[in-house]
């Protein structure tokens, strides 16, 4: 609801609060961008593209009455077509401004946008996998003489546009529209590794462009509020943002549209991320109030967990029974990751509850979690799982991080899972390790020309790929995108832009820094960096009191000197 408060100078001043009683507004904001290359443009005798360099300069959104020195699509036969680079990933839509079209009645231009250059050059289906799902990309529209034609909203890097019919279009400027969330990057890290610098940039930037009016899962597909994707984002967003409503708006539309007994999102580990969040919200923002708000649900949510474990101590939850999607299709992969996972909501809930005074929740919690810790899980060779259970307190992390973690390095990393795989390599002491783990996984990814993280991402995909900021090559080069992906992602259906990618940039303020919340509301914080390699280091990490500030530098004996500025409502521990 817009709020009038009797003001009689602005727009609204002339609606009646039935109106505003319907209205929600929008506070995102939007930035024309114009291109900074152009990949490729069709040429031959029956179609041309004539002046494209004039897509490249800084012109005035605004339409005019002449035009001067525009583009010019030619389709004598054939269509004429353009690829335009934008330079990095962004959500949003383009501004396509047509001077003059040949044909009075109009003429239909195709648009298609891609998250990699092969995505724009894509037609819908085929082996690649092109879709339309959950976001238009590839449209034909109609324009016509002195008009500015907004197209599109959804994830994108690259826009191919082609003439259609036969005639000529005279363009003025193709400008992307980015529509974000204009809030302050409270958050920083640096360090002598200027790659780790980029991969904290590039986490915090992915989830970014997800924080639209809620939080969603990736730009392209699915725009959907996928509570587990949240963890991970939340992480990002308390490390990067501080708070952000958009955090509270998406537990509280989750939770309306999940009565119960129903799952969130359809899978009992979601309902379980959910609580998770709920705890890692709380203890982040001290807001004990809203919490309150959810007490009766997480009641209900709690009985239903504990009605799902099995005279063995097994987690038994119905289906979907749901990790990540690298393990999906293994069973005792998926037992084992959901037997953590059931235990971490439990220990969350005990502390919730402690905190709002359920005492007989609380001693049934801690029954829950004597059945939980009973039953041996196996986590086969699947790194996912294994993390969640160190994670967990149900299996120790020196032994796990030396028999699997480490082991082969990036391999058997998913982007989903990577924040809790880090984590748990970091509780067995292996920052050197996770370190390296970083450079070689979300490091392969910027070498590939991401702009933002991916929704599932596999080391082996380097070979032969080409980068996706450019036309593979035919015969020689792998396209990236096209030909990989799997479940839900085959190829071009695959996010570019998934924010549960972005564990890595939580993970180094936590570990590297070694900044840990203590105490609800950052009121104990604790600062114990580990540089790992690293020869300095430095960040901010908002708190709702301000930003703490760290500082490490190891001296020429190999000892570190470390710095810590924080509000002085936060008591610090070194």
């Amino acid at each position: 609801m817009i709020e009038n408060k009797g003001q009689n100078n602005n727009i609204f001043r002339i609606l009646d609060n039935s109106i505003l009683e319907d209205c929600e507004e929008d506070n995102r904001k939007r930035v024309y961008m114009t291109p900074r290359k152009i990949l490729w443009e069709s040429q031959g005798n029956k179609c041309q593209v004539e002046n494209s360099s004039a897509l490249l300069e800084n012109r005035s959104p605004q339409i005019s009455l002449v035009p001067v020195n525009p583009c010019i699509l030619k389709n004598k036969g054939e269509s004429a077509g353009i690829l335009l680079d934008f330079g990095v990933e962004i959500h949003g839509g383009i501004s396509l401004l047509v001077w003059k079209a040949s044909l009075t009645q109009g003429m239909r231009v195709r648009v298609r946008f891609g998250e990699s250059a092969m995505e724009a050059m894509s037609d819908i289906g085929g082996e690649t996998n092109a879709t339309n799902d959950h976001a238009n990309r590839d449209m034909i529209v109609e324009v016509r003489d002195m008009s500015m034609n907004r197209i599109g909203e959804t994830g994108f890097r690259f826009v191919r546009i082609d003439l259609l019919d036969e005639g000529e279009l005279e363009i003025k400027t193709v400008k992307s529209i980015l529509i974000y969330k204009d809030i302050p990057y409270k958050g920083s890290f640096s360090c002598s590794d200027e790659m780790l610098n980029r991969i904290w940039d590039t986490g915090a930037y992915t989830v970014h462009l997800n924080m639209q009016n809620y939080i969603w899962d990736g730009i392209k597909r699915d725009r959907l509020v996928w509570v587990g994707d949240m963890h991970p984002e939340v992480t990002t967003i308390q490390s990067v943002f501080g708070y952000d409503e958009s955090v509270p708006k998406s537990l509280d539309f989750v939770r309306e549209e999940t009565p119960l007994p129903g799952w969130m999102n359809g899978f009992p580990a979601y309902s379980m991320w959910w609580i998770i969040i709920q705890h890692d919200w709380f203890v982040h923002t001290g807001d004990l109030a809203y919490l309150k708000t959810q007490r009766e649900y997480l009641k209900g949510l709690y009985r239903q967990l504990s009605d799902g474990i099995d005279e063995n101590g097994k987690d038994n939850t119905p289906e979907v029974r749901f990790v990540d999607w690298p393990s999906f299709q293994n069973q005792p992969v998926v037992d084992a990751g959901l037997q953590a996972l059931h235990a971490m909501a439990t220990q969350k809930l005990q502390e919730i509850f402690t905190v709002l005074g359920e005492e007989d929740l609380v001693r049934q919690c801690e029954e829950d979690l004597k059945k939980l810790a009973s039953f041996d899980a196996d986590y086969k060779d699947a790194k996912q799982a294994a993390a969640l259970l160190v994670m967990a307190g149900l299996k120790d992390p020196v032994t796990v991080n030396d028999q699997l973690l480490k082991v082969g390095g990036a391999k058997g990393m998913s982007t989903f899972m990577g924040y809790y795989i880090l984590t748990a390599r970091a509780m067995a002491g292996d920052i050197i390790g996770c370190l390296e783990c970083i450079r070689e996984y979300w490091g392969g990814m910027l070498s590939l020309g991401a702009t933002t993280f991916w929704e599932d991402f596999n080391i082996d995909w380097l070979e032969n790929a080409a980068p996706i900021d450019r036309i593979a090559e035919d015969g020689t080069e792998v396209n990236v995108h096209g030909t990989y992906g799997g479940h839900c992602y085959v190829g071009y259906r695959h996010s570019l832009c998934h924010g549960w990618a972005s564990g890595v940039t939580p993970w180094l303020m936590e570990n590297v820094l070694g900044i840990q919340i203590l105490e609800p509301g950052c009121k104990k914080v604790a600062v114990k960096p580990n540089l790992g390699d690293l020869s300095w280091a430095k960040g901010k990490y908002p708190t709702p009191y301000g930003e703490i500030q760290v500082t490490c530098i190891i001296r020429s004996d190999g000892t570190m000197d470390v710095q810590v500025e924080a509000p002085e409502e936060i008591e610090i521990i070194q």
